[in-house]
């Protein structure tokens, strides 16, 4: 049995075998804030890359799908065909016929439009009155609207007037449409898709303006996550001070302004 004694004559070396560590200064609290602002916004900027984005919808062109003031997710994470190497690394999938997509307009400010996919590379699209062939068969399109009460001068397509061609399509389209058209049907070209609004008599889509290429198409609305009742005149103000102004008054009328029961609706 060891007295106390003996412990007390050990070494000093012994009674401490390890050096005692100093003390790190303390982090302070605007260290950790600034630091998680950092990775906040590298999981936003990553999230808005490559996964998701929102997107409000301020004209009547999808209807009924999509009404003026829904407020949508869109999601990015969807479609390979872009070229990116990490598309055979993840679940993406083709653009189909169908697919409701977002996309950047081909011309002026390139704005993101949404419309709905109906021909895919190398389709062959006309249209006679209220009906829609691709490839020869007839679309059945549960989700289009037409309102006889307005005049669609594109109800036959593509157009054999070349009046209505200079005074309706867009000059850089009505420039080069006469190259894909085949038999009196629209050909789309490879890495292009044909789309169209859903609501036929007030969309302003391929026939007025021509093919979308892939690499300007975004992502597929996933989600309507708050909807809010307007108008097509509510977002035609996009300066500053309007979207401010558009901001304060949904804010002011919340509650009787939002559409809840379509809330965290599916797009489809």
């Amino acid at each position: 049995m060891h007295s106390m004694e003996e412990h007390a004559t050990l070494p000093e070396a012994e009674a401490a075998p390890f050096p005692v560590r100093s003390e790190l200064p303390a982090r302070s609290a605007t260290a950790d804030l600034v630091e998680s602002l950092l990775v906040t916004i590298l999981l936003v900027l990553f999230g808005t890359t490559f996964v998701v984005q929102a997107f409000k919808i301020p004209s009547e062109s999808m209807e009924p799908t999509l009404l003026v003031g829904d407020h949508l997710l869109v999601n990015k994470f969807i479609f390979e065909g872009a070229g990116a190497w990490y598309e055979k690394l993840l679940p993406y999938r083709t653009i189909r016929r169908g697919d409701v997509v977002v996309f950047k307009f081909p011309y002026d400010d390139h704005v993101d439009y949404v419309k709905r996919v109906i021909g895919l590379p190398g389709d062959r699209v006309r249209m006679a009155g209220h009906s829609v062939y691709v490839n020869g068969t007839l679309l059945t399109e549960p989700y289009a609207k037409y309102d006889s009460s307005l005049y669609d001068p594109l109800d036959d397509f593509p157009p054999r007037d070349d009046r209505v061609v200079s005074e309706q399509l867009r000059p850089e389209w009505a420039d080069e449409i006469s190259n894909y058209v085949e038999h009196g049907e629209l050909v789309v070209p490879p890495n292009h898709y044909f789309v169209m609004g859903d609501n036929r008599d007030s969309s302003s889509d391929s026939r007025y303006w021509g093919f979308v290429d892939r690499h300007a198409i975004i992502g597929s609305p996933a989600l309507i996550y708050w909807s809010v009742d307007a108008s097509s005149g509510d977002y035609n103000d996009r300066s500053l001070a309007g979207t401010i102004r558009g901001i304060g008054q949904v804010v002011a009328h919340i509650s009787t302004k939002t559409r809840w029961h379509r809330m965290l609706r599916l797009v489809n």
